[in-house]
């Protein structure tokens, strides 16, 4: 089964994972949560990160989710990944990628389930008024 880190600012990992279960059910093993603060040394955060990868890698492969490229999150993760075989990262992490994510973890290899996951977020986003609203009219 692929494993699964979640790195985000603040408390929105914990939350975004909350509610994925509430839809697919509670994830057992494999899911890590990492929460940064500015409360938190950047080298502990760092640590804890490199902590998660080593423990979380196996050979079913880990995702990293993070929530915005450029952010906190992403700087202090990318690098490590160097030194995580097996590992991917995937930014701009949402409800829809996460529910895709935890539905698929144990039916598809790590490059299907991550181009799944990323497909599936972005068809979670689009304009209201301009998909739905404009055909009504």
């Amino acid at each position: 089964m692929i494993n699964f880190i979640i790195v985000t600012h603040g408390e929105f990992g914990a939350y975004l994972m909350e509610a994925a279960e509430s839809i697919v059910g509670r994830q057992e093993q494999g899911v890590r949560v990492i929460s940064i603060s500015a409360r938190v040394a950047v080298a502990e955060l760092r640590e804890r990160v490199r902590r998660a990868l080593a423990e979380l890698g196996g050979r079913d492969g880990l995702v990293l989710f993070t929530d915005m490229p450029g952010g906190t999150p992403s700087n202090l993760a990318f690098p490590l990944l160097k030194d995580a075989p097996g590992a991917e990262m995937v930014t701009g992490v949402n409800l829809g990628m996460l529910v895709s994510a935890f539905s698929h973890r144990g039916d598809l290899a790590l490059p299907q389930l991550v181009e799944k996951a990323i497909a599936d977020g972005q068809k979670s986003i689009y304009d209201v008024r301009r998909r739905f609203l404009a055909r009504v009219g």
